[in-house]
């Protein structure tokens, strides 16, 4: 595997980017994305069936060490796709839209 993965911080990641949160279901509770779609890491391999199709894909973890790994897994496995460096807490203070399924604030550990 290559210690080198395709990267874009949070500033200059599209604003209509399709985002793949591959944080633990605990993590996403706690506050995600908006638009993103949740599909843990631990769950990857067997679930690779339900990744979308965009390209490319942006993945994003709490702070992009798991979000790296699995684009680096990715590629391999032939997908396009680009790892949030930062993840979730560079979202978060970059002041971008965090939300909880069930309403209550967010918390981006």
């Amino acid at each position: 595997m290559s210690d080198q993965v395709p990267t874009v911080r949070v500033p200059d990641l599209p604003a209509d980017a399709p985002l793949l949160d591959v944080r633990e279901p605990d993590e996403w509770t706690a506050g995600h994305a908006p638009t993103a779609r949740h599909l843990p890491m631990s769950e990857l391999p067997g679930r690779m069936s339900e990744l979308p199709a965009d390209d490319p894909l942006y993945v994003v973890c709490r702070s992009g060490g798991r979000s790296a790994r699995v684009v680096a897994y990715l590629a391999q496995q032939g997908y396009p796709a680009v790892n949030v460096a930062g993840g979730m807490q560079d979202w978060a203070a970059a002041g971008r839209d965090v939300i909880t399924d069930d309403g209550s604030a967010p918390r981006i550990a």
